[in-house]
């Protein structure tokens, strides 16, 4: 059985420049009507980037709604119609200097699918050049490169909070060893 709502009126009640929020009246599949509140975001992109001696690039900076620096996977904003790759690949070289030769869709994740439209891109880079970093106007953060085994402990030790960097590390952990089992 297919469940489903269906939108019978809707109000924005903030638009801003990252976000919108609204209301929408529905009716559920049983017809009685109900409220959603709902976030409405173009997406996002996040890049598990790795070089030639198997370090992940991460990036730490301060996050406000938190309150303090978090260690994450470059990533950045979908504008309006852009292409998530196309995305993945601007922001690899924006945040950390550097460009790919091998750019690989790992999958997408929906971090809040109770209240908002936003779905992040995962993607892997590797064959890295270096480039020129060119971070957006008041954008501040710092280049880790971290040993990748030690990137999936940092991750199970709860080092690591940010939920695209956990997935975006643990898919492409499980992707190596999927590979490695395939091999033998």
């Amino acid at each position: 059985m297919t469940h489903t709502e269906k939108m019978t009126a809707t109000k924005t009640i903030f638009q801003g420049r990252i976000i919108e929020v609204r209301e929408d009246k529905v009716e559920l599949e049983n017809g009685h009507p109900t409220t959603r509140e709902l976030v409405v975001h173009h997406g996002g992109v996040c890049v598990a980037a790795i070089d030639e001696m198997d370090n992940i690039l991460l990036v730490k900076q301060f996050r406000y709604p938190y309150s303090k620096e978090i260690i994450e996977l470059p990533a950045g904003k979908i504008e309006l119609g852009e292409d998530p790759r196309t995305c993945g690949i601007r922001e690899l070289e924006e945040e950390c200097g550097c460009t790919a030769d091998r750019f690989e869709k790992l999958g997408e994740l929906y971090p809040t699918p109770a209240y908002c439209t936003e779905i992040i891109h995962i993607y892997s880079a590797s064959g890295l050049h270096q480039a020129h970093q060119h971070l957006d106007e008041g954008e501040f953060l710092t280049v880790l490169r971290v040993p990748f085994a030690q990137a999936v402990q940092m991750v199970m030790q709860g080092e690591i909070e940010d939920a695209k960097t956990q997935i975006g590390i643990l898919k492409l952990y499980a992707q190596r060893q999927q590979n490695t089992s395939n091999e033998q």
